[in-house]
């Protein structure tokens, strides 16, 4: 749909090979509260191979109500593609989530009204929670479901995010001004096809806590992250974590701080044990097992350089 207004808000997602799950996305958007003159949906296609392209233009063509623009992203990479659907939008507050989730009906009024209530605010992040086809293992943790689902979880009011807390770089909005002013992801950081590096939102995040900015948790501009099974094996899980270590190299090289973040590896091993013990004591011995293999497998990414 081509509107005679220009939206108010952008929701961009990024996609490489998804078409078993764009579907899923673009349909949730059915539901949103927020009317549809005043939003549109960036998909940007990221050299995918298979049937991603034809499942969103026979998504729009089935729903002319909702403006959906398709547009592609030839340099391979989550933030590369990130960045494209940011050039391409039209809002002046630029949402984001992945292209494996559900947004809640009221995702997009709840941004837009925060940011017409909240000047001081350049951007916020919402709830990310996990929705899981079989049900949760029962190797998993709290601490070891962070890096399959991405869980963000801080409460049910609206607050700055805390020290050491961020968002999630599936359910975010900035502001373009915000955008203009300390730019976009880092492509050196982020997905790229089926690596899987990470920690592009982080260190945009921090370019704005430095900056001293304001950046705010919404508890109801949530949304579902939908897990499979695919996701939940050993194999996936060391990749994964290997990556997120190799992703802090890279982040903590390149904006000052890897000696630190050396030294809070120390300390975060002090804590696995501990709690990896609690575990053992309490009768989880494989939720103990899998905090050790976290650990060990981001030690080992941060004290490995990455392939260029």
């Amino acid at each position: 749909m081509i509107s005679d207004t220009q939206p108010r808000i952008s929701l961009v997602i990024a996609t490489f090979n998804g078409a078993t799950r764009i579907g899923t996305t673009l349909h949730s958007l059915l539901t949103q509260s927020l009317s549809s003159e005043l939003w549109e949906a960036v998909v940007v296609n990221n050299n995918s191979t298979d049937t991603t392209a034809d499942v969103v233009r026979e998504f729009a063509s089935a729903h002319p109500e909702i403006a959906v623009v398709l547009t592609e992203e030839s340099r391979q990479g989550l933030s590369y593609a990130r960045n494209k659907g940011i050039e391409m939008a039209q809002g002046e507050i630029i949402a984001i989530i992945d292209d494996d989730e559900m947004a809640s009906p009221q995702l997009l009024a709840d941004y837009l009204q925060f940011f017409d209530t909240h000047p001081e605010a350049v951007a916020a992040g919402g709830r990310i929670v996990p929705l899981y086809a079989n049900g949760r293992p029962e190797w998993m943790s709290r601490h070891t479901e962070r890096p399959i689902a991405g869980t963000l979880d801080l409460g049910d009011r609206v607050i700055p995010f805390p020290e050491g807390k961020y968002f999630g770089g599936g359910n975010m909005a900035l502001r373009r001004s915000a955008i203009e002013k300390y730019g976009t992801f880092n492509p050196a950081l982020g997905r790229r096809g089926t690596t899987l590096l990470g920690g592009e939102e982080k260190e945009l995040y921090a370019r704005l806590h430095d900056a001293g900015e304001k950046v705010f948790y919404i508890p109801t501009a949530y949304i579902q992250h939908i897990i499979p099974e695919s996701k939940l094996t050993r194999d996936y899980f060391e990749r994964v974590c290997f990556r997120i270590g190799q992703s802090e190299r890279i982040r903590t090289k390149v904006a000052g701080g890897y000696a630190g973040r050396l030294m809070s590896e120390v300390v975060k091993w002090v804590a696995t044990i501990v709690l990896g013990t609690y575990h053992i004591l309490t009768l989880h011995p494989a939720r103990a097992k899998y905090l050790w293999i976290m650990r060990r497998q981001i030690s080992r990414g941060l004290t490995t350089e990455p392939p260029q």
